[in-house]
């Protein structure tokens, strides 16, 4: 078992949420004590899995711009959005985690957003910047799911890192589900990069660069 401090549940809450297309659901938001990471992260309790099946969970990365004012750069909006239904209908849950821009934080990402704009992809934009492609580490994500008595998931999830950290971290990810796929006109060449330079899986036919 890998060797990291136990966290424990601070609160719980209901919290009715409403997106802008209608679609509404009752989720519970947990709050918890003793995070490696000292942030505030929370967890998305949604549905009641039936007796005997792996709930399904998401690991989700803040993303202000997307989640919030729908930037069209990113597929990090629309991801939220299936995965609160997906997570609902099934049972199971969302970790909000508040890694903004891969872990180096908002004005970083809109740093590596000006950069990209002079034609560099998100990876070589945040090398550019002295930056790891990826600075995020699931540590607290475990954390969270033991505190929640989940030790066994199947990952809603295109990245294989996810998975992977988990895995190292000594939760059972049973299965690894896939996200929709969500392109539009200024993502394409962002979706493209996931799959080219950190192996998430995206259908690379259907990205074409336009």
């Amino acid at each position: 078992m890998p060797d990291f401090p136990a966290a424990t549940q601070r609160s719980r809450v209901r919290v009715p949420l409403r997106f802008q297309d209608g679609y509404s659901v009752d989720a519970e938001l947990v709050t918890f004590h003793g995070l490696t990471d000292g942030q505030e992260h929370v967890a998305v309790v949604l549905g009641d899995p039936a007796p005997g099946t792996t709930p399904l969970v998401r690991l989700h990365s803040e993303c202000l711009t997307g989640d919030v004012f729908g930037s069209a750069r990113c597929d990090c909006g629309p991801q939220l959005r299936e995965a609160v239904e997906r997570i609902a209908d099934r049972g199971g849950v969302l970790l909000y985690l508040r890694q903004e821009g891969r872990g180096i934080g908002l004005y970083n990402k809109l740093d590596a957003y000006a950069l990209q704009d002079q034609g560099l992809d998100t990876y070589e934009a945040n090398a550019a910047l002295g930056l790891p492609e990826d600075d995020r580490d699931y540590t607290a994500a475990a954390q969270m799911l033991r505190a929640l008595g989940i030790d066994t998931v199947d990952l809603l999830s295109n990245n294989p890192d996810k998975a992977g950290q988990l895995r190292d971290l000594g939760i059972d990810v049973h299965d690894r589900v896939p996200t929709g796929v969500f392109t539009t006109a200024h993502n394409v060449r962002y979706l493209r990069a996931k799959v080219l330079q950190t192996q998430h899986t995206l259908p690379l036919a259907e990205l074409h660069a336009g």
